[in-house]
């Protein structure tokens, strides 16, 4: 029994690889088909004959900028990515290294937000964005969220796993409070803020439903609410969605591929302190 264990861990891994991977091949093989081969039924694996017909739908049509909805995602999700981290950081700093009266109450009330829908804020956010005048803009997808609970919760499980006592050297060593953030903690914590990189930047890359509501000039649409307008009303071209799906699935990928053994990391110290 001993002996069959290593095979049965193997094929399990094995089998939730090939669900995982399943779909993003079909994805791949179904964007370099011809409309007439992605339509078959029933459906074929390979792609015969080959062809970029989505690729240059994309790319070349002019109605659609996709290329610009790429960087406008890149940038959003870039500069949304970043205002997480400091406001996150520096607000798990205070709640877990600071002493101040209301400190776990303040802590509960922003997990407490972690409960609310996210549909149930749209409302409200988007009367707030109305009154600044950043509806239609690149800082209506940026700013809004980037005041994460999350984040919050995620570093301070991460702060408290780091000994007190190298705190109390560098206080020892004349350091103050910000210097004790900037120069001992933020690099003991490469692996979680690496991992809330990644999680923020996936969440307002993928993010769909609020770009919809509050952009609506085609040159400011981020790529998840730019690529709803391929589908149409009543012909599904799936070599173009496929390709745009495609298009959007690039840079999560290669982020994931480099920031894989500081994620493993950062989860797996999150939770050592409560």
């Amino acid at each position: 029994m001993s002996k069959l264990r290593p095979v049965l861990r193997y094929a399990v891994l094995l089998l939730i690889t090939a669900i995982f991977v399943t779909p993003v091949v079909w994805m791949l093989l179904t964007s370099v088909k011809t409309y007439d081969a992605a339509q078959q039924v029933p459906p074929s694996w390979l792609p015969n004959p080959f062809s970029t017909y989505g690729y240059d739908r994309i790319l070349n049509d002019t109605a659609n900028p996709v290329l610009r909805w790429f960087l406008n995602s890149m940038l959003a999700a870039t500069l949304h990515t970043l205002l997480v981290l400091v406001t996150a950081s520096m607000a798990a700093y205070a709640l877990a290294r600071m002493r101040f009266r209301g400190r776990g109450l303040l802590f509960a009330l922003i997990v407490g937000t972690l409960f609310l829908p996210p549909t149930s804020l749209i409302i409200p956010n988007f009367i707030i964005a109305e009154k600044l005048s950043w509806i239609d803009t690149l800082t209506v997808v940026v700013v809004p969220g980037a005041a994460s609970a999350f984040g919050v919760f995620f570093l301070r499980q991460f702060f408290l796993s780091i000994p007190a006592e190298l705190e109390e050297a560098a206080v020892l060593d004349g350091a103050n409070q910000w210097q004790i953030f900037r120069q001992v903690l933020l690099p003991l914590s490469k692996p979680a803020l690496a991992t809330l990189a990644v999680l923020s930047f996936l969440t307002n890359w993928n993010d769909f439903l609020w770009p919809v509501y509050v952009l609506f000039s085609p040159e400011r649409l981020t790529l998840p609410a730019g690529l709803g307008l391929l589908q149409g009303a009543y012909v599904t071209d799936y070599p173009v969605i496929m390709a745009g799906a495609m298009l959007a699935s690039v840079p999560v990928l290669i982020l994931f591929v480099f920031a894989q053994r500081h994620v493993i990391q950062g989860v797996s110290r999150s939770g050592l302190k409560g």
